[in-house]
């Protein structure tokens, strides 16, 4: 099962406990309604469920709806791996969605580039031909390098903008707002007419000549994540899994996600 920041804020409003939480999981289909076309028993699946008022996806056996986003296992990715994937893919993907109108080769920068989010989008936004800066603390600098970002800044140094206006002058074409609060603080390496994507749910900024979005959880994507699997199973995309958790330490993964530290995702394993 995936973990994030999202899965103790999404609660039916008439939960009882013990009320499993989470959206996203990997596993093996057990049963499926007389209705159901395109599925079938034992087959291997990644899926996205909103919580139901049955329960979220941490636990044994998931009751998922048919219209949920559900995507094939590829060969040779394992549940872990592919349990990580749904969500951050699926957001990455919707949020650079946004920008298909923007320049083949622009410029790109992503406020929180180093979690489970931003280490898909910066290795998506490189292969489709941008150039891309990302902000995390220093210790990942690294990390963001090897994923293909061209300019890392540091978000503690009070001097990471005018960093990136060095790197691109007349300003970035497009930001991805991760992490709260970044919408604001990015604003200003931003070019006129330029796009920014707020994926942390900011509170939406009147900026002249800059376009603020929100992610278009409307657009559909599955093709496009159904490849993104395909890529990180033929080794073409990195996947980072900061820990890989025993089901008994569910509330210490959520309690590291929630410190909004984590370098790329962290996982939960039934043994």
């Amino acid at each position: 099962m995936g973990v994030g920041i999202h899965d103790s804020y999404f609660l039916p409003n008439d939960a009882k406990y013990p009320f499993p939480i989470g959206i996203e999981a990997a596993g093996v289909i057990e049963e499926i309604g007389s209705e159901v076309r395109g599925h079938r028993p034992e087959e291997r699946i990644a899926f996205v469920s909103s919580m139901q008022p049955k329960g979220g996806t941490w636990a044994e056996y998931v009751a998922v709806k048919a219209t949920s986003l559900i995507m094939p296992i590829p060969t040779g990715l394992g549940f872990v791996e592919a349990a990580a994937i749904p969500v951050a893919g699926n957001t990455a993907l919707k949020a650079l969605g946004t920008l298909a109108t923007a320049p083949v080769d622009g410029s790109l920068f992503i406020a929180g580039g180093s979690g489970a989010i931003g280490t898909v989008a910066i290795q998506l936004a490189r292969q489709r031909g941008w150039h891309v800066a990302a902000s995390a603390s220093k210790p990942n600098h690294d990390y963001m390098l090897s994923l293909g970002a061209h300019k890392v800044v540091d978000y503690g140094n009070p001097h990471w903008r005018e960093q990136i206006l060095e790197w691109m002058p007349n300003g970035v074409d497009a930001v991805l707002a991760v992490q709260p609060g970044t919408s604001a603080e990015s604003l200003p390496v931003v070019k006129d007419g330029g796009t920014l994507v707020s994926i942390s749910g900011d509170a939406h900024i009147s900026e002249c000549g800059i376009h603020m979005t929100g992610v278009p959880y409307q657009m559909d994507v599955l093709d496009d994540l159904v490849q993104l699997m395909e890529q990180i199973a033929a080794g073409e995309i990195h996947l980072e899994l900061e820990q890989v958790y025993p089901f008994a330490d569910a509330l210490a993964a959520l309690a590291k996600v929630q410190t909004r530290r984590a370098r790329g995702k962290l996982v939960l394993r039934r043994e």
